[in-house]
């Protein structure tokens, strides 16, 4: 499941909140009409609603990163067995496919969607839209995000999570098979995530570089290897594919939903302690716990299926853009009701979309930062 990028309309919608030039001092600022928006800060008068919703929307995240956690490793629902154990128990094919389906799926998004919306955006004159769609822009941290979504095919590709290639790998696997095949896919990897890294820093200020077209390019490149990759798997040997989808359950998938359920729980903590005390050492900590606990995000979302999608924690965690008008309501009003949701996950349900929107990563980047850096209070 991919993320949950709004309408062009509501994106214009959001154009309402004022505006001002970005004032940035940083040389590699390409795009002289980059646009911040005029938000509220935390003061003391609104310091006890501010942190307070902080403080649940780091519940959620919290909350949402164990259930994933277990799911995967202790039980799923109706299954009577974890998710792990449902994903190793069916055809090997089955599952090899929708490893690299789900890192098509991630590759394309990057280049398309995280990159390209904003791009063609740019293009057709709408800056102000552009900036507003590039996703993690309060933090400054989209190369980072997008670079680590890379990291997640490569993960899963090379079925470790330290950039050695297991023998039990579809790497290992092509290569005894089609050295050259790999070879083409291990460098289309390598070159995306080095274009990413090559767009200057921020990318909200950087959008029309051609570096950022270099990399949707280079993204482009992977997916379509990775789709090839694809119809290709299921011809493989089946047992040889039984080895690498239980290594990838192993010490890809399992680990990794570990660090994000261990480093949100951190996030949570660091979020309460800002709640009880306000104070810009309090702001400083939560932004070093939330990139600490982004980044396991953004390493799994080449295996964005299973529990993650059939339960919309994809959208609850990370919804972007988000409805800030809204988020700014919330802060005002103290009321956070309005994040919370339940029953069935009906992607196409407009009451649990804007619930969505007021939760998750980003809310609690807007919280915690501002032009970049942890705010100030």
């Amino acid at each position: 499941m991919s993320h949950k990028f709004l309408s062009l309309a509501a994106l214009a919608a959001l154009v309402s909140v004022s505006f001002s030039a970005c004032d940035d001092d940083d040389d590699d600022n390409k795009n002289d009409n980059a646009v911040q928006v005029a938000s509220i800060d935390c003061d003391a008068s609104n310091a006890s609603n501010w942190g307070n919703y902080m403080k649940a929307v780091a519940k959620g995240l919290k909350d949402d990163a164990a259930t994933l956690y277990a799911d995967w490793n202790d039980n799923y629902d109706d299954l009577n067995m974890s998710f792990a154990a449902y994903f190793k128990s069916q055809p090997a094919a089955e599952s090899a496919q929708e490893i690299v389906g789900g890192c098509v799926d991630i590759a394309n998004e990057v280049g398309d969607a995280k990159i390209g919306e904003p791009l063609d955006l740019w293009i057709a004159g709408r800056t102000t839209e552009a900036v507003l769609a590039v996703e993690s822009w309060y933090s400054w941290h989209s190369r980072d995000d997008y670079s680590n979504n890379i990291l997640s095919i490569r993960n899963s590709y090379y079925g470790s999570r330290d950039n050695s290639v297991s023998d039990k790998s579809l790497s290992a696997l092509v290569k005894s098979l089609d050295p050259d095949f790999n070879t083409r896919i291990v460098n289309a990897i390598d070159n995306a995530y080095n274009k990413i890294l090559d767009i200057p820093q921020p990318f909200r200020n950087n959008i029309a570089s051609q570096e950022a077209a270099d990399a949707q390019t280079a993204c482009g490149e992977l997916t379509s290897l990775l789709k090839s990759l694809q119809s290709m798997v299921v011809d493989y040997d089946n047992d040889k594919l039984a080895t690498i989808v239980n290594n990838y359950v192993d010490v890809v998938v399992l680990p990794t939903y570990k660090d994000l359920a261990d480093k949100n729980a951190a996030l949570y903590a660091t979020a309460e302690a800002f709640a009880a005390n306000p104070s810009t050492e309090a702001f400083a900590t939560c932004a070093a716990a939330w990139l600490a606990a982004r980044e396991p995000w953004e390493k799994s979302e080449a295996f964005l299926f299973g529990p993650v999608g059939d339960k919309g924690l994809d959208p609850n965690m990370d919804s972007w853009p988000l409805d800030q008008a809204g988020i700014e309501a919330v802060i005002k009003s103290g009321d956070f009701s309005g994040m919370n949701w339940s029953g069935e996950f009906d992607e196409d349900n407009d009451n649990i979309a804007s619930a969505q929107s007021l939760r998750g990563f980003h809310t609690l980047e807007f919280l915690i930062f501002k032009d970049g850096k942890p705010r100030t209070y």
